[in-house]
Formats: structure tokens, C-alpha cells, sequence
């Protein structure tokens, strides 16, 4: 069922605490005010101010009393080896245990492991799931498809890797495999999904988390979809995500191929079979409506078990930038 206009409208309208909280805390400008700003400066800007909002979180840093936590290198398929963290909860079974492979946020340009260590150690501590938190390579040194290479070796060496016995990861997978992640980081659990399908992944993934993922690019919708596709374009009170038809300087970097289903995700010529999908998708989110619209595909057209939960009033990411987020959020 395609959604209403009233029921977007209601979506976009800004959160009077939302609204509140920007005043008292405007998202900064991560260029700051330079045009010429380069990656790099971009990378740490967007690390100084994440930094300084961790204190504020509900798990602030390690918890060793209740999930363990180690670094290990992970050979991908070019030599190179990627950092990965494991997150094993310390007071459960590991033949109770699932796996949850987290990929991180950033606009595939930027992002490290403290980007997911919140998560993990939640899950860890709250699900009794083992979690594997890494650094795929980001462009625009390591163009499209690197970092989707690097996600699907490290997904394969999760699959090979998790047992109840195993040193690194003990857990197993048949109580649970979920691959997630946020915005570019869901963009890719949603790729990994599909190479599972595609390649036979053993054991299979149980499950995808997608939160406020970008799923499909504005230059290869079909026109089939073009009704339901209006939020790249006509959301403009996000304040952290401002994305406009014709500006592409994130896939100018990536080098990405929009017309590939591994990097639009919804342009897939086969979406059955899939394992069930978790979305979280924000109402002022410009890829607010990609998320409904794959997770109306999913489940009406290809069979595939959804669970949808929209922040209305909210933007991409609000919850790592704004506290007030943290009496919303399940």
C-alpha cells in the first residue's frame, strides 16, 4: 500500500523537540565554512563532534564487567587486511549466543569503529549476541566496489569463523546471523543480504537491521516508483542529511555504479527469499521514502517477513547528535 500525502506530511513535520534541541545545538558544518575542505579535515571534524557527544550515551565506553571486548585483522581478498572488534557478552552461553555483524555509518567517506561500539555493546549486553564491529575501506582512496568487497570477505569470515567453541567469535549462528547498519553502514547490511542469498552463505543470515539506509539513487528510479520517491528532493528540514537532485559529490568520490543492486540495493531483479528485515527510517529523512518503499517491495511483493518503525518528525542519524532522541528510540 502506498502511502498517503497527509501520512507524509505527518512524517516531515519537524518534532517540536527536535526543533528545541537544534536550537540549543545546531549540527555544525563539518567543512567549517571551507569549500576546499578536504576529505580528511572532513573525516576528523565529523570525529571531534561525535566525540564530544559520547559522554552522553546510554554505554558511554567499555563495559568489561559485562561484554568482552578484543581487535583482531581479518585477511580480505587482496591481501590487505581489514580491523575488526569483537564484542562477546561476558555472563552468556555462547550456545545461546547469536552473531550480529555491524556496519558503520558515513557516507562510505567516513566513519571508524566508534561509530558502532554503542550498538555492539548493547546488543552484547541486553540480546547475549556476539558482536563484530570493522573498518571496511572508504573512498574516495578505496573507490566502489572496495568497500563492498570488504564487507562480504568479512561476513564470510564471520560465517566460517562463529562456533560455540571458537576463541574469537563463540557463538552460533543457527540462534541468530543478522547483518545491520545506518545509512551508508544499512546500504551495505542490505547488499550483504542479498550476496548471501546469491552466493549460499552458510550458515545463512537470519536477518537484516537497516536504519535510515540509503537503498536508491535519484538518476535510476523506475518509473514505476517515481510517485513514491520524493523525499531526496522535496525533504529539506533535515539537519544533518542534505541531499538535491543533481548534486552527487558523495558518489563522485565512491565512484559508484548506480545502475548496480550493489549499490542500489531496491534495483535487485530478485528480492524473494531474503532474511526478514528490521527497518528504522526517520520522517524529515531525504532517504526516508527508499526505506518505505523497499520495505513495501519486501513485504507485498517478494514475500519477506518486515518489521517498520518510523521516527516521525526526526532526521537521518538524530539519535548519535541529539539526547532528547534516546525517550524515543525502543
Amino acid at each position: 500500500m502506498v502511502r498517503s500525502d497527509e501520512e507524509l506530511r505527518r512524517m516531515g513535520t519537524p518534532a517540536p523537540e527536535l526543533l528545541a534541541a537544534l536550537e540549543q545545538a545546531p549540527f555544525p558544518d563539518l567543512s567549517n565554512g571551507n569549500a576546499d575542505a578536504s576529505v580528511s579535515e572532513i573525516r576528523q571534524n565529523r570525529a571531534n563532534h561525535l566525540a564530544k557527544l559520547r559522554h552522553l550515551y546510554p554505554i558511554p565506553g567499555p563495559i568489561p564487567e559485562l561484554v568482552r571486548e578484543s581487535l583482531h585483522q581479518v585477511a580480505v581478498r587482496d591481501g590487505s587486511s581489514i580491523r575488526v572488534k569483537v564484542y562477546v557478552p561476558v555472563k552468556h552461553s555462547p550456545e545461546s549466543s547469536p552473531l550480529i555483524v555491524m556496519m558503520h555509518e558515513g557516507g562510505w567517506m567516513m566513519g571508524d569503529l566508534t561509530d558502532e561500539d554503542l550498538n555492539c555493546r548493547m546488543f552484547a549486553r541486553d540480546l547475549g549476541a556476539v558482536c563484530v564491529n570493522f573498518e571496511y575501506r572508504l573512498a574516495p582512496e578505496h573507490p566502489f566496489p572496495q568497500g563492498v568487497n570488504d564487507c562480504w570477505d568479512v561476513v564470510q569470515w564471520c560465517a566460517r569463523t562463529a562456533t560455540p567453541s571458537s576463541n574469537i567469535l563463540p557463538a552460533d549462528p543457527k540462534m541468530g546471523f543478522i547483518v545491520g547498519g545506518a545509512s551508508a553502514g544499512g546500504n551495505l547490511a542490505a547488499v550483504m543480504c542479498q550476496l548471501s542469498r546469491d552466493e549460499g552463505l552458510m550458515p545463512p543470515l537470519t536477518g537484516q537491521y537497516l536504519c535510515v539506509p540509503a537503498l536508491l539513487w535519484w538518476d535510476v528510479v523506475p518509473e514505476k516508483w517515481t510517485a513514491e520517491y520524493k523525499s531526496r528532493t522535496e525533504s529539506t528540514s533535515d539537519p544533518v542529511l542534505k541531499l538535491r537532485e543533481g548534486e552527487d559529490q558523495t558518489t563522485e568520490s565512491l565512484k559508484a555504479d548506480h545502475s548496480s543492486s550493489l549499490f542500489c540495493p531496491l534495483l535487485h531483479r530478485n528480492l524473494r527469499g531474503l532474511a526478514p528485515a528490521y527497518f528504522q527510517l526517520a520522517g524529515l529523512d531525504p532517504l526516508r521514502d527508499e526505506g518505505l518503499l523497499y520495505e513495501r517491495v519486501l513485504r507485498e511483493e517478494s514475500g519477506v517477513l518486515t518489521r517498520l518503525e518510523v521516527y516521525e518528525g526526526y532526521g537521518h542519524m538524530f539519535w548519535t547528535n541529539w539526547l532528547v532522541a534516546w525517550s524515543i528510540m525502543p
